[in-house]
């Protein structure tokens, strides 16, 4: 019987990030400095391509580097946005200052904060956790497509419920063309639904409830993984524990 026929070599940094070893960015960074091994082989020439199942290793100074990565919580209040703003609006990453932090942990100034992205926005008119992270292995995890991570939300809403829009919220809804994955829905209360959802697509929930009837008056999201909201008041920051995990 023959043989499986060879696999096409793939870009380093691309493999990389495939297995969760850093972001494509980061691993340019890593083979640029010479702190990435294959198969046992320093690769320090950025392009190198490689066979998909070779073994690929950090370096000490790239796995200390990784360990100084900052990751924050922030519960940002309505009217803010997660990204660069345009004009007029004003991004969270505003609200990361020593005087708005929440617990214990150095203060962050402008300098600590250069590389610091959202994993997961919020839309202007949602609230909550919002996390932000300079380890780009994080946020793959959360805004990645394989659907790992769960996003928990409180959403109060309006309107009547159309019959048999409780089951469709938690599966067999369609959004731009494309079925959406089972979700958790369950009424807190007359008006309050909690949401768990293992995907992100924009505005998602309020989409979702527009198609069974439903107007979404307020949203907030309280977890992501393992790492919850808590008593973080709105508009400040903490420091992500060293028992948190997404």
């Amino acid at each position: 019987m023959a043989g499986e026929p060879p696999r096409e070599p793939v870009r380093l940094s691309k493999l990389m990030a495939e297995q969760g070893l850093c972001s494509r960015r980061e691993a340019d960074r890593f083979i640029e400095q010479g702190w990435v091994t294959v198969d046992g082989v320093v690769v320090d020439v950025l392009g190198t391509k490689v066979d998909p199942s070779a073994r690929i290793a950090l370096g000490a100074p790239a796995l200390q580097h990784q360990r100084n990565f900052i990751t924050i919580v922030v519960n940002k209040p309505v009217g803010y946005v997660s990204t660069q703003p345009e004009p007029g609006y004003t991004a969270a990453i505003a609200l990361v200052t020593p005087e708005r932090q929440f617990g214990p942990g150095p203060r962050l100034y402008g300098s600590d904060l250069r590389g610091l992205s959202v994993a997961g926005r919020l839309d202007i008119d949602s609230q909550g956790l919002l996390l932000m992270t300079q380890d780009g292995r994080l946020a793959q995890r959360v805004i990645g497509d394989r659907g790992e991570i769960e996003k928990e939300y409180l959403v109060r809403v309006d309107g009547d419920l159309v019959r048999g829009g409780l089951q469709l919220l938690n599966h067999g809804l369609e959004l731009d063309g494309f079925a959406l994955r089972p979700a958790q829905v369950e009424w807190l209360n007359h008006d309050q639904l909690r949401f768990v959802l293992r995907e992100g697509k924009k505005r998602q929930i309020r989409r979702m409830c527009e198609q069974v009837g439903l107007r979404v008056t307020g949203l907030k999201r309280v977890r992501i993984g393992g790492i919850r909201l808590g008593r973080l008041p709105e508009g400040e920051w903490r420091h992500l524990t060293s028992d948190e995990r997404v």
